[in-house]
């Protein structure tokens, strides 16, 4: 009998084996889970009725699988790390500034320890074949992949080759111009001259100056200086820095006649 102020609710309906008589009571939550379990026997509900859960055999998909943590790898059971990369090995290639502008091809002997499977370490010889391209300059890294030391329980180290300039008599790099410094005689400053330059592609170039040159004057060849790889074609200037020597000592004479020619 329902408690007073309760609803009840009953309902006949017909199935395949005849009549059956549903009862529901929605007044108490528990009885009803345990008339439900009552008449199904499939599902369990425990005492305290924290779990409710379904008697069943479920079989996961074959082609279903879990996945390992984030950066782990699992293979039968057993975690696989993979050694990490040495630093590479690094040698210095000493180039003249014509080798740089032009480009060059170089072939470097060289040697490296190599461990063997059986624990033992061999000296391994070989000559490598390294190419400048035209117009790279100081501190350009060229780098061979697996060419340094290989020892137990590591990857190959990487070989790299980091060129160097030589000092030049005549030019000095500077980004993408060219520096000449060029000391005249007190008379070609006055006079005017022709400086004449060897370039670094081999060609003769030169330069007439025709202006009274002072301490400090310039002379600015656009398009003569270094290559610039990102643009074809174009190049830096050629910049002519110009000293003026003075003579130590004039003569009487020669005093004289500066001062006739100078008007003073």
């Amino acid at each position: 009998m329902p408690p007073p102020g309760s609803q009840s609710r009953s309902s006949t309906a017909a199935g395949p084996s005849g009549p059956s008589n549903f009862r529901y009571n929605p007044s108490d939550p528990d009885d009803f889970f345990a008339e439900f379990m009552a008449s199904n026997k499939t599902y369990s509900f425990d005492q305290d009725r924290t779990r409710f859960q379904q008697r069943s055999h479920w079989t996961p998909p074959r082609n279903s699988r879990s996945e390992a943590p984030s950066g782990s790898r699992k293979e039968n059971g057993a975690s696989t790390s993979q050694p990490e990369k040495p630093l590479p090995v690094e040698k210095t290639l000493p180039c003249t500034l014509e080798e740089l502008y032009n480009g060059t091809k170089r072939k470097m002997k060289i040697t490296r320890n190599v461990a063997k499977p059986d624990g033992r370490v061999e000296v391994e010889t070989e000559v490598l074949a390294v190419e400048v391209l035209p117009s790279w300059k100081k501190g350009t890294k060229i780098t061979f992949p697996n060419k340094g030391d290989k020892l137990h329980g590591q990857l190959a180290q990487d070989l790299t080759f980091i060129l160097d300039l030589k000092p030049h008599d005549v030019y000095i790099l500077d980004g993408n111009n060219l520096i000449v410094k060029k000391e005249i005689p007190l008379v070609d400053a006055l006079a005017g001259t022709t400086i004449n330059l060897r370039t670094l592609d081999g060609r003769n170039l030169p330069v007439r100056v025709e202006e009274v040159v002072r301490p400090g004057y310039e002379v600015v060849l656009e398009n003569e200086g270094w290559p610039i790889r990102k643009e074809p074609g174009k190049k830096g200037n050629l910049v002519i820095k110009f000293d003026v020597a003075f003579p130590t000592r004039l003569s009487m004479s020669q005093r004289e006649a500066i001062r006739q020619i100078m008007g003073g």
